[in-house]
């Protein structure tokens, strides 16, 4: 049982029920890319040292972790 209350919650369900199939794609799209570019982000500020290469072998290496091995 999760002991934070989600006050918006009934809200944003709506929000997404008024929403086309499209749309809520296009929105998970976005948000995924959004994601990725904070991941992306924080690793740069995170290992400020490290080049460009190095940063983007790093963000594979890791969201290969994070990968669904369930497939």
């Amino acid at each position: 049982m999760s002991i934070k209350r989600h006050p918006n919650r009934r809200l944003y369900i709506e929000a997404l029920r008024r929403m086309t199939p499209e749309a809520r794609l296009s929105k998970s799209f976005e948000l995924t890319a959004f994601a990725r570019q904070l991941f992306l982000h924080g690793l740069r500020r995170s290992f400020p040292e490290l080049s460009d290469d190095e940063i983007r072998a790093l963000y594979l290496e890791r969201l290969g972790r994070c990968h669904n091995r369930n497939y």
